[in-house]
């Protein structure tokens, strides 16, 4: 399948670390073929180390990706055919909005940076979050594909 023809999709959160990387991550592993994806931040922070191990144990490496911003990538004019928000509602609403024809989605997912606890603990509630992203992406995937 050309490039031109793949579904754009950019997954929006605050700081661009862990959820919507994960979401992207989860996209080009799943749907790579007919999909491109990017994700991006209101705030870019810096990549949360247990959405990086989390993916690790699954085999996906995300520990090279770049938190970016969301502004930047409106002023460079980008255009999407989807931008989901994993944030939270409010902050979803200061997500610009590109040009085009874009759909908006919106999925709330538990933000891994306000998880408390022990070590352990963390790490399984950023598992139980990534496996509530992996089923979301899955499930867009199988909703928004192109070919049967």
């Amino acid at each position: 399948m050309s490039h031109a023809h793949k579904i754009k999709v950019l997954f929006v959160c605050i700081h661009n670390s862990a959820r919507s990387q994960m979401a992207e991550a989860f996209l080009r592993a799943l749907g790579g073929e007919e999909f491109e994806a990017e994700s991006a931040g209101f705030e870019p922070g810096i990549l949360n180390p247990l959405a990086v191990s989390t993916m690790q144990e699954i085999g996906i490496d995300i520990s090279h990706h770049t938190p970016q911003s969301v502004f930047e990538l409106f002023k460079q004019g980008k255009r999407y055919n989807y931008v989901i928000t994993v944030c939270d509602e409010s902050s979803a609403e200061r997500c610009p909005l590109f040009p085009g024809a874009v759909e908006r989605i919106h999925w709330s997912f538990k933000d891994p940076s306000l998880l408390a606890g022990s070590e352990e603990e963390k790490r399984s509630a950023i598992a139980l979050i990534r496996e509530e992203i992996r089923s979301a992406v899955a499930g867009f995937i199988a909703t928004h594909r192109t070919r049967s």
